[in-house]
């Protein structure tokens, strides 16, 4: 399916190469072209956050360059403006201790090159995820090192400013080299904005919160507890808003769950494997996606290094379809096309990212041509070109 160019965005993809990470030379005018950006973590060869133009009919990708240099922006999100980009980033070593920094730059839609418009602490350490609500006013950050998640206020020319929420897990898990304290891993907003639910991966909960949005606070509201041992590290909602899908990167366990948005309330349905019955090896589960159409919800495996595609059921359940192979090493982050057409991987051990195509029957993703060199990409996201 050709993508409309009223709905067209890019994908965020992370290259420190030139011209021979090039699938095909696109003209930065033809029909069909979108901008993307990608983050990862810097050191030897990243820089900071790279820019690549996007053939949504073709699914080539023509490097861009540095958008910005900036330290290890190792997650980034895009004000739903388009002139925003905000990234999570850390000062100090990829061991040890890190202090939490969130990053606002401003996108210059010509050159798409960034530029730094300042910068907040994170409110604690270790900081790997960071969403946006859909009126840009807010960002929600999850803190990893310390188990906190916070809330950030957005002012009307993109900057942010001080937190107005930070919330502090408690608590362990049965995993003492990964669960001796809270671990938060990611913030999601329901639909309606009501509520906030926080995975955290140390203490096997996702942690509710009621959010206003005239305050900009969190108030805790309950939790969902899953298996002991699990690491719940991210939630994802259908379309619908019915149901919510959260992928546990310990147990390489994907769980459905029905969602009452008037009680903001998690009931379990199922939980799945992500990996095949054979699989022998070490592997950590990492991200998870629900189809646009909401037919089908996807999963990726770290170790065993592929995309498992399930079919979705009337009543939020899931049924395997089967397992793609992810066209690298450490498939950390993967990200949809709003159509549903495209899905692109970012492969963070072997420095590369994969474009598939989505055959629209079974939900399978097909590589499109050979994976492209990135420098440790661990995020992708999406901007529409046509966004002033």
């Amino acid at each position: 399916m050709i993508l409309r160019r009223s709905i067209l965005w890019a994908v965020i993809l992370c290259s420190a190469f030139g011209a021979s990470a090039t699938r095909a030379t696109e003209n930065s005018t033809s029909p069909g072209s979108a901008i993307a950006y990608v983050g990862g973590y810097t050191g030897k060869e990243g820089q900071g956050i790279y820019a690549f133009r996007f053939n949504a009919q073709t699914g080539g990708l023509t490097p861009l360059g540095l958008a910005v240099e900036t330290a290890n922006p190792s997650f980034i999100v895009l004000h739903p403006t388009g002139k925003y980009l905000y990234a999570v980033g850390f000062t100090g070593p990829l061991t040890g201790p890190r202090i939490g920094l969130v990053s606002a730059f401003a996108v210059n839609p010509v050159s798409s090159k960034l530029t730094l418009i300042n910068q907040q602490s994170s409110g604690g350490g270790g900081s790997v995820r960071i969403t946006i609500n859909q009126a840009g006013t807010y960002v929600f950050v999850a803190n990893y090192g310390t188990g906190s998640v916070c809330v950030l206020p957005v002012e009307a020319d993109g900057r942010l400013a001080t937190a107005t929420a930070l919330q502090q897990h408690t608590g362990w898990g049965p995993n003492q080299s990964r669960q001796e304290g809270p671990h938060a891993h990611s913030v999601t907003l329901d639909s309606a904005e009501r509520f906030a639910f926080a995975c955290d991966l140390g203490i096997d909960k996702v942690m509710i919160y009621q959010f206003d949005a005239t305050s900009g606070t969190l108030a805790r509201h309950g939790s969902t507890v899953l298996a002991p041992g699990s690491g719940p590290r991210h939630l994802t909602f259908s379309p619908d808003g019915n149901f919510a899908y959260v992928i546990s990167e310990m147990l390489s366990t994907l769980t459905a769950f029905h969602y009452d948005s008037s009680e903001g309330k998690l009931t379990e349905l199922q939980t799945i494997s992500t990996l095949p019955s054979d699989w022998k090896g070490i592997n950590t589960a990492a991200e998870v996606h629900v189809h646009p159409s909401g037919k089908f919800v996807y999963a990726s495996n770290r170790g065993n290094d592929s995309i498992a595609t399930y079919r979705t059921a009337p009543d939020g359940r899931l049924s395997l379809v089967g397992l793609t192979p992810a066209g690298g090493k450490t498939p950390r982050f993967f990200t949809l096309d709003p159509t549903g057409t495209w899905l692109l991987c970012a492969h963070q051990n072997s420095g590369t990212i994969a474009v598939f195509k989505i055959d629209p029957d079974t939900g399978l993703p097909k590589p499109v041509g050979a994976p492209i060199p990135v420098p440790s990409p661990t995020c992708i996201v999406l901007r529409p070109e046509t966004t002033q």
